[in-house]
């Protein structure tokens, strides 16, 4: 009887977390059968459901090189031992491989012990395993070894599987046990891997290095067979001839001398003839390339000294690099202005905005000081009984109002005294003092805003805020290269580029202060007026257009703060500060006036801003009241030196208007200070006052104010028709005086007529009145 296959199990230990309380666990691959049979005595064979899976977890461990503790079916409690031992049941090939060879003697006890099982468990299980693996017989496999080894012997076969699973000692190994093997195990062929052992694994990775160095021999020799070959085919050399190229031996061809071949006769002469031929062509070829040579050297020299003249003299990089430069020291200007222009315009408005205060605060004081003394002045002119019935509306300001304004004229007085001039006359004051709180408030806010005007550019480089180290980069440009300076038409952008710097520099200028510094001696026009004169010395343009940059400067920055200045600070009462606007004017609108068209409009918007704030003065300021005679006659009533202080008053603004003459057309200013204010308010003023010195002083001061220029003509005889109406009062009082022999303001008034040129209105006054004395004076202006 043919003996059964190893079993590798072993008995179960209880364990107690089972139902039935007898569970069983498989021996590990590594543990030996002296420690298997420790374990208790299986109790019975195996169900039939046991068998079927045992033969699932055989199917499922196929492949796998090692053991795993894996559960198995509930058994009984107690199981009858086999009763045929001859029953054949196919185990699984994984627990056959499993176990330790060592126990050899264990495993066969347990063999016996298994024959006695149950016969049908066991065909039971045979049947399974049957019905689920097709086993090939013996004979297909040796045959399957042998074709494999014959290939492998063959010297051109390349392996594409240089790790052979199979060797021979193995293919003859599994011959014998298959021919050991019972009968009825002989068709059984492994297809799962043995369970090892320690020491069978540690063998077999032995074994696998030594395969792998093999293998590693194997491949290069596989490479050495594969140039073999490719060199084979490069060289093309019959598939006979044996090329061993591993060990670099190179097979050498010799071809065969044919002595059949003839070659013609040889003498010294031939030998020497093709030799001095040879040698004349190397010659030829050697003086080529010294030819060669010698033009290469020249070709190397010419280049170096050119590269020499580029980089010492090379007109292009330089300017190159300046116009580089130039492009980032532009840049960089430009964005400095453009931060720094906020600040300015900040600082700007905030001076305006105090002047303008001030001056409002001397207007407004003006006009109610006015409004509260002419109100005062017609309640006390008015009957005892209109007085009564008006007394509750009077304003209780007006007693506070006119002391306070008395005692700013106490002050001025005292003031002329000290400085010795006698002659003014009450109503000519501009009254701008501010009181001690006020100009202290005035001066700290003034004090507090320059102190910011200082810190604007203290962060920035002289460079990009002195206009004089600005202009100096573009005079360097207009030197080097003036042909792209005058066609960048630099002119028109230098005064975009110093706008913000000659604001900056106008922010604690004041042309109404009568200490104010002039245009020509500030920083910024020194600068931009040398810049000009060196463009005429260096342009031979006569029409440079650096000539138009100041004027262009003054049109786009200076004009318009100045209009500003006329349209909201500028009061027209005040001669100070109309004697300061008029030379700041003067120098602007005169001296600089050759760019036609520009100029022309600012120098229109400045001189139209001017007239209409003369117009507004005229309709605002001037107030000259008429009271009876009754109450002017005392000189010293209230009344009389109100009235008198609101003509000189008007006779000061008379006197500012006419201060234009030089600059306003002549048409406006006698419709302004003729037309408007003359004859509308001093005329009836003079009209109403009694004859005597005191009009002829104020006929006289009349006349002073006329500009010389309206009568120079030598050929006038009639003065002009805005003079009238002054001319025939000029008669009238001539008249008048002439009746109470007073002879002296007579004759002034004689003069009067001869300077504005009424020569007729004269002469016919002297044969009228037969002041014949006085013809000399005509004579002496003839």
């Amino acid at each position: 009887m043919a003996h059964r296959p190893k079993r590798t199990f072993r008995p179960r230990r209880a364990d107690s977390s089972d139902s039935d309380g007898a569970q069983e666990t498989f021996a590990e691959p590594g543990e030996t059968g002296e420690q298997a049979a420790r374990g208790p005595a299986v109790k019975g064979p195996p169900s039939g459901r046991g068998h079927a899976e045992v033969a699932e977890l055989l199917r499922r461990g196929r492949g796998r090189r090692r053991g795993r503790a894996w559960a198995s079916s509930r058994r009984a409690a107690t199981a009858a031992p086999r009763l045929d031992g001859s029953s054949d049941v196919p185990e699984s090939r994984m627990v056959d491989l499993s176990a330790d060879e060592e126990d050899g003697a264990h495993h066969s006890s347990e063999s016996k012990d298994d024959q006695s099982s149950s016969p049908n468990g066991s065909r039971t299980l045979e049947d399974e395993f049957s019905s689920v693996v097709d086993i090939p017989d013996a004979a297909f496999i040796q045959a399957t070894y042998g074709k494999c080894k014959l290939a492998r012997a063959q010297e051109d076969y390349i392996s594409l599987d240089v790790k052979h699973a199979f060797t021979n000692s193995g293919m003859k190994k599994n011959s014998e046990d298959s021919e050991s093997e019972p009968d009825d195990f002989k068709d059984v062929m492994p297809f799962t891997p043995k369970p090892q052992t320690l020491r069978q694994r540690m063998a077999e990775e032995t074994k696998t290095r030594n395969e792998e160095t093999s293998d590693d021999s194997q491949d290069e020799k596989n490479q050495d067979i594969w140039e073999q070959q490719q060199m084979r085919k490069a060289v093309k050399i019959t598939k006979g001839q044996d090329i061993d190229l591993s060990y670099g031996h190179e097979s050498q061809t010799v071809k065969k001398f044919d002595a059949s071949i003839s070659f013609p006769p040889v003498s010294l002469e031939i030998i020497k003839k093709q030799l001095n031929t040879r040698l004349t062509l190397l010659q030829d070829t050697h003086r080529s390339h010294l030819r060669e040579y010698e033009k290469y050297i020249q070709d190397i020299k010419s280049s170096k000294s050119t590269i020499q003249n580029l980089e010492n003299s090379s007109n292009q990089a330089l300017s190159f690099k300046f116009y580089k430069s130039m492009k980032v020291y532009v840049e960089n200007l430009i964005d400095c202005l453009n931060e720094k222009i906020i600040n300015i315009q900040e600082i700007e408005s905030a001076m305006h905005a105090l002047l303008l205060k001030q001056a409002m605060i001397f207007m407004k004081r003006r006009q109610d000081e006015l409004k509260h003394e002419s109100a005062y002045l017609q309640q006390l002119s008015c009957t005892p009984e209109t007085s009564v019935n008006n007394s509750l509306a009077t304003d209780e300001k007006t007693p506070w109002i006119l002391e306070e304004v008395e005692s700013r004229r106490a002050q001025r007085r005292q003031a002329r005294v000290l400085s010795g001039n006698c002659t003014h006359e009450e109503g000519t004051s501009s009254d701008d003092e501010l009181s001690s709180a006020d100009m202290i408030d005035f001066q700290k806010s003034q004090g507090d805003i320059l102190q910011d005007h200082k810190k604007i550019f203290e962060d920035v480089h002289s460079d990009f805020c002195n206009i004089q180290n600005i202009l100096l980069k573009f005079q360097q440009w207009r030197e080097k290269f003036p042909d792209s300076y005058y066609e960048a038409f630099i002119s028109l952008c230098i005064p975009k580029l110093l706008n913000p710097l000659i604001r900056f520099q106008l922010i604690d200028w004041n042309p109404l202060k009568f200490d104010s510094i002039g245009l020509k001696q500030m920083p910024w026009f020194t600068s931009v007026k040398e810049f000009i004169d060196c463009s005429m010395e260096d342009s031979k343009k006569e029409d440079s257009s650096d000539k138009k940059i100041l004027s262009t400067v003054i049109n786009k920055t200076v004009i318009p703060r100045l209009t500003g200045f006329v349209e909201f600070i500028w009061d027209p009462l005040s001669t100070t500060q109309t004697t300061s606007l008029i030379t700041q004017c003067r120098m602007i609108l005169e001296e600089h006036s050759t760019c036609e068209n520009e100029v022309n409009k600012g120098k229109q918007d400045l001189l139209k801003s001017i007239v209409s704030r003369m117009k507004k003065a005229i309709e605002d300021d001037v107030f000259i009241p008429l009271y009876p005679k009754s109450a002017v006659e005392n000189r010293t009533s209230p009344h009389s030196k109100f009235q008198e202080r609101q003509f000189w008053s008007g006779l000061k603004l008379f006197g500012n208007i006419l201060l234009w003459n030089e600059l306003l057309p002549e048409d406006i200013l006698q419709e302004l200070g003729l037309g408007k204010l003359l004859n509308r308010y001093l005329i009836i003023a003079l009209l109403n006052a009694i004859p005597g010195p005191d009009v002829v002083k104020k006929c006289s001061q009349i006349a002073a104010y006329l500009p010389e220029k309206w009568f120079q003509n030598s050929a006038m005889r009639t003065s002009i028709p805005q003079l009238e109406n002054f001319i025939q009062f000029l008669l009238q009082s001539a008249c008048k005086l002439s009746r109470n022999e007073i002879r002296d303001e007579v004759k002034e008034i004689i003069l009067i007529l001869v300077k504005i040129k009424a020569l007729n209105q004269a002469e016919s006054f002297i044969e009228e009145y037969h002041l014949d004395h006085l013809r000399s004076v005509i004579k002496e202006f003839e």
